[in-house]
């Protein structure tokens, strides 16, 4: 049905309702049949056009598609039932609805990608989602069975001296490299369910009081937790109005915080009473439109000269000095213009030196004291988006990224040839969802500085729950050390955070926040012996876990913003 016949048909259909009667209705429906019957031709092409696209990949209108159907004839009733189909149309008009099953990932119809339980489907015409390569799917790939799959380990030191050579043959065998498994958080100790309105965006923990834990989300509430106590709790949503995406606390004062938020504003918040006051606002004119809205994702301090360094979403890079409280220089351009830059990271033992990482497909470093545009000490070239850069947190030697390209890429030495990372590790991080970006983050407690710590997006299925684990793995082989997991959380996890002090892990999965801490000897043994005592009845082992787990976790609530304790 062309166009023009179709509007005719339309206001014919549309006068018959406004005359009303039975007599009108009975000289419109021989015109009615001979409208369709000279637009027969006409519909059938249109309907061919529309399987071609469909098969094609192309998109129907879905409000042709829907006249369409409401243009076709319907079939004979009785008169009585004419009258009462009449009388109904005039209170309130026919809708039909057509559904169709098209693919998320190439937008095609007759099959669809995504999760389907526990297991992820892969779209026939992309390569595997997880590595990105094609032959394969996501089930049979081999870097989801092993995940130092394909890379090269670490090289060991020469032994220079004859000291190198006992330290290497006597002493250090009998150190682990790696931190033990039982020193790994893998039990859920506390949660704190629904803490924020919105999910989490970012964690940190408190410098000099090791039970407090600091978080932002996504409508730039600023919460303070003290795991320890459960119930203390305080939370200010007059600090950002939009999305708090990093946070850091100055050593030498660490009653304040610094916040930066996708408003386009630096925070000072005084942690005791919530007052902040604001030190950079990027969009002073309010809202003009998004090519001139600037957002602020990358923050560091460089606690050596006073100064504290901020990127924004076109490329720029800003200095604030934080005692004075103002903006020093100009900003200078050290990403692609108009490419938001994710992160910023000062090197802990040569503070001058700043690595940045930004979605024009770059990770940067920088000399601060003689920065200039376009003239970085080194480029590292990425597939995609770079979520973040981070040095090692001892030396400052190493550098690991990771990218949205499922790919974790570590440099071993950042003297050393810069063209191509020293490992690339596959790990599924690259998410289609409204997801606070993954982030590997390296375990500032770890001497060896190769134990890095990341969430997993895709689910594996853990005795038919679907689970998204968060793993602890070694940048120096790829190895998988440990998965830390608990059957109560299927939401993922995408916001981790190691203490610097404590085997303590802190989780931020959807709005709510969760403490992890390593399981005892005594309980391993209680648990193997009893993994040993249910092999006969799965069922009784299995309720009896839960019941001596639901024991051991805390939990604290947000009712309508008070905290309520629950144990």
């Amino acid at each position: 049905m062309g166009p023009t016949t179709r509007a005719h048909f339309v206001y014919n259909r549309r006068r018959r309702r406004r005359r009303g009667g039975r007599h009108a209705v009975e000289e419109a429906s021989d015109e009615e049949q001979q409208q369709m019957d000279s637009s027969s031709s006409s519909s059938d092409e249109e309907g061919d056009q529309e399987e071609d696209a469909e098969a094609s990949g192309e998109d129907v209108d879905d409000e042709e598609e829907e006249e369409a159907v409401a243009a076709e004839p319907a079939p004979k009733q009785p008169p009585a039932a004419a009258a009462a189909g009449e009388k109904r149309g005039r209170r309130k008009g026919s809708i039909t609805i057509s559904l169709k099953k098209v693919c998320k990932a190439c937008k095609r119809t007759g099959h669809q990608a995504g999760f389907k339980g526990a297991v992820y489907i892969d779209c026939p015409m992309k390569p595997c989602f997880l590595c990105k390569m094609p032959g394969h799917t996501t089930l049979t790939c081999p870097h989801r069975v092993t995940m130092e799959h394909g890379v090269i380990p670490a090289p060991k030191r020469n032994a220079n001296t004859s000291l190198d050579y006992v330290f290497q043959s006597q002493v250090k065998g009998k150190i682990p490299m790696v931190k033990p498994k039982f020193l790994i958080p893998n039990q859920l100790e506390h949660g704190n369910i629904k803490f924020h309105q919105r999910r989490v965006t970012c964690l940190e923990f408190h410098p000099t009081k090791n039970s407090v834990l600091l978080s932002g989300d996504k409508k730039g509430l600023l919460g303070i937790w003290d795991y320890v106590k459960l119930h203390e709790k305080i939370t200010y949503d007059s600090v950002h109005s939009c999305i708090l995406n990093s946070m850091k606390i100055d050593t030498t004062n660490d009653g304040m915080i610094y916040t930066a938020s996708s408003d386009g504003t630096i925070s000072c918040t005084d942690l005791d009473t919530g007052i902040g006051s604001p030190l950079l606002n990027l969009n002073p004119n309010g809202w003009n439109g998004p090519s001139s809205w600037h957002m602020i994702y990358g923050m560091d301090l460089n606690t050596d000269k006073g100064l504290l360094l901020v990127a924004d979403n076109f490329g720029f890079l800003y200095f604030l000095d934080r005692r004075s409280k103002t903006r020093i220089g100009h900003p200078i351009l050290i990403h692609k213009k108009g490419s938001k830059v994710t992160s910023l990271h000062c090197n802990p033992a040569r503070p001058e030196v700043l690595l940045s990482s930004g979605n024009d497909h770059y990770a940067r470093i920088w000399d601060t004291r003689k920065l200039e545009a376009n003239s970085p000490l080194a480029s590292l070239a990425h597939g995609r988006v770079v979520n973040s850069g981070y040095f090692s947190p001892r030396s400052g030697n190493k550098i690991l990224t990771t990218c949205q390209d499922n790919r974790i890429r570590v440099w071993d030495y950042i003297l050393g040839d810069l063209q191509s990372p020293s490992r690339e590790i596959v790990h599924s991080h690259d998410f289609n969802r409204h997801l606070t970006p993954f982030k590997a983050e390296w375990d500032p407690k770890d001497y060896t500085e190769t134990v890095a710590v990341i969430g997993r997006y895709i689910s594996e299925n853990y005795n038919g729950v679907a689970l998204h684990p968060i793993d602890f793995i070694d940048t120096s082989s790829g190895k998988l050390l440990a998965e830390v997991m608990d059957p109560d959380i299927i939401t993922i996890s995408p916001v981790n955070k190691l203490h610097p002090q404590d085997d303590i892990l802190a989780t931020g999965s959807s709005r709510s926040i969760f403490i992890w801490k390593p399981k005892i000897e005594d309980e391993l043994t209680e648990e193997r012996a009893k993994h040993d005592n249910s092999s006969d009845d799965d069922s009784g082992g299995d309720s009896g876990g839960k019941n001596k787990k639901a024991k051991k976790t805390r939990f604290t609530h947000a009712v309508k913003g008070k905290g309520k304790s629950k144990v």
